[in-house]
């Protein structure tokens, strides 16, 4: 059996098992599984790894950025952003890819308009710059938003956010506020003036309407969430995985 998973701190809202299942199921795969492995760290994760019998592994919160220093290779993207959420492991060598960079820019792209041009991008972490360098990509100019900007240099405040809502027309959520279980979380405590032309994208798809997506409805924004892009970096995942295994 070839063993694929997601590797994360809490798992409780991920639908990553489901879906490859699923996709399993109707590619009529079943020489492979794919499991949910919650780790309280990541110390020693090549011998952990080599011990499952891994050949793949996604990676979510709070470990896309802590694995970098543990791969023994990385693919342009994922060294370009500093971050890994896909890894792939031949002959005991784990090598480190970003799929949510693209998987974003193609969730994203059909639903811009002009006025997109600049945006929000809420939260630091992995998430962010995968994000970050998919707006680069698309020629979108952004700015990140911290609750602690004092330890991330170009980054703004919340409140400092606010004051930018009535020019920036496209914000994203790259934070796990809102994230089951805690729903009724938002990284706005209170709803931001947004209007019919802000874009308000949230990378959490469980549930499927965050508080943060409810406050920017109730404004007359569009609003996304993170579902297709899960699919989309799921389709990347596997794809790389799938390459990996011919080329033996």
């Amino acid at each position: 059996m070839k063993k694929y998973g997601l590797i994360g701190k809490k798992l409780g809202h991920s639908w990553s098992k489901d879906w490859f299942e699923k996709m399993f199921r109707q590619e009529g795969i079943r020489d492979a599984a794919y499991q949910l492995y919650e780790l309280p760290t990541t110390d020693n994760l090549s011998q952990w790894v080599a011990q499952e019998g891994l050949l793949g592994f996604n990676v979510t919160i709070p470990y896309k950025q802590k694995v970098i220093p543990m791969m023994d290779g990385l693919d342009p993207e994922a060294e370009a952003i500093g971050a890994v959420n896909c890894v792939e492991v031949v002959g005991g060598r784990m090598i480190g890819h970003n799929t949510d960079a693209p998987a974003f820019a193609q969730t994203l792209q059909p639903l811009l308009h002009p006025w997109h041009s600049q945006a929000l991008i809420l939260g630091t972490g992995g998430a962010s710059k995968a994000v970050a360098y998919a707006l680069q990509q698309l020629g979108i100019s952004f700015t990140f938003v911290s609750r602690t900007p004092e330890k991330h240099p170009h980054a703004i405040s919340y409140a400092a956010a606010l004051d930018c809502c009535s020019q920036t027309y496209l914000i994203v959520n790259c934070t796990p506020a809102g994230m089951f279980p805690d729903v009724d979380q938002s990284p706005w405590p209170n709803t931001p003036p947004l209007t019919e032309r802000h874009l308000c994208y949230d990378l959490i798809y469980n549930p499927t309407k965050t508080r943060f997506l409810q406050q920017a409805k109730r404004c007359g924004a569009s609003i996304v969430n993170g579902l297709a892009m899960l699919e989309h970096q799921a389709q990347l995942s596997w794809q790389i995985w799938l390459d990996s295994q011919q080329d033996k």
